[in-house]
């Protein structure tokens, strides 16, 4: 979903202004998202003249680091914290999750080419 680098918006309104599905809001002079109401058109990567908005991909990194801060939160918990084995487990755990995760991307990426074909 495109997002908003917020040091970057200096809050002129002129993504909320063109975005089609209304989508977009400014709160205390910065512009916000509402993903649920994102029809990801892409209007407001263009109409954005700081380049504030931002393009989903470039969150890839900081998405990674916050799963992993995520394990690790989980592996500083009191169960798991002087036990290796349990530690063990846990990552297996996680690694089957987030290949689940995994699956459902690739399973939905291929649903979506289905639907582009057939247009």
């Amino acid at each position: 979903m495109p997002w908003v680098k917020e040091d970057m918006c200096t809050g002129c309104g002129t993504c909320e202004e063109e975005c089609p599905a209304g989508a977009i809001a400014l709160t205390d002079g910065i512009a916000s998202i509402d993903d649920d109401k994102c029809i990801r058109c892409a209007v407001c990567h263009e109409a954005c003249p700081e380049d504030a908005v931002r393009h989903d991909g470039e969150r890839v990194p900081m998405e990674v680091n916050a799963n992993l801060a995520w394990v690790e939160r989980m592996m500083d918990h009191e169960y798991y914290a002087n036990d290796s084995q349990k530690k063990k487990e846990l990552l297996g755990r996680l690694q089957k999750f987030f290949n689940k995760e995994r699956k459902v991307v690739d399973l939905t990426i291929e649903r979506i080419v289905q639907l582009q074909n057939s247009l």
